[in-house]
């Protein structure tokens, strides 16, 4: 069972984090310019793994009685917030939307990227949400060896995604400017998102 709960830990993390935002134009920005690259990588990744090993193992312990309790609640939750993702990767697919937003930073030094990245990381409410809240309540329904893998699946697709991300910026940007890579790419990360929500409403009991 272990290398399935690594493999729904990376596919679920990897999901999440795929999802363009500020953080991850910022660190492809870094890529293209090719400054400070391996500091902000590292940073990013260091910065989730950290916070994914606060939800699967802090969760569980803080909610341990309430988990059992609440099961179905919890597991329906995290299956509305998956299926809310999706949606909005549909619509994102829909209105074709790119990288954005202009940031003089990469010609920074190294103290001012780190701390530009650090607000972009810890600034975002959703990261705390994506990584404590919902990779950690879905760890819930795994044990022992399992939830260890699970946690190092999605700490594992942080790694990486920013790996890729920064060092693969040159090749992958010229692509990805293109409207139609980004539906492409939308629609992917929706349908993921989709299969793991019906596998949360079936966790909890929600689906026959």
């Amino acid at each position: 069972m272990a290398p399935a709960s690594f493999a729904t830990g990376f596919a679920l993390g990897f999901s999440l984090i795929l999802a363009i935002g500020a953080q991850n134009a910022f660190v492809l920005r870094q890529g293209l310019m090719r400054r400070h690259v391996l500091a902000v990588v590292l940073f990013c990744a260091l910065a989730d793994m950290l916070l994914i090993v606060v939800g699967v193992a802090g969760i569980s312990l803080l909610i341990a009685d309430l988990a059992s309790r609440y099961a179905p609640l919890l597991f329906g939750f995290a299956a509305i917030w998956l299926a809310g993702y999706g949606v909005l990767r549909v619509r994102s697919a829909l209105v074709a939307s790119g990288i954005g937003g202009d940031n003089d930073s990469e010609s920074a030094g190294l103290l001012s990227t780190l701390a530009t990245v650090a607000v972009l990381t810890f600034g975002n409410p959703h990261v705390y949400l994506d990584t404590v809240v919902l990779i950690g309540t879905v760890s819930l329904q795994f044990d022992g060896a399992d939830r260890v893998a699970y946690g190092a699946g999605a700490a594992t697709s942080s790694l990486v995604f920013f790996f890729s991300l920064g060092y693969g910026a040159s090749l992958l940007a010229p692509q990805m400017k293109r409207p139609n890579a980004w539906r492409i790419l939308d629609m992917v990360i929706a349908l993921v998102m989709f299969g793991l929500a019906i596998g949360m409403a079936r966790a909890g009991g929600w689906l026959g």
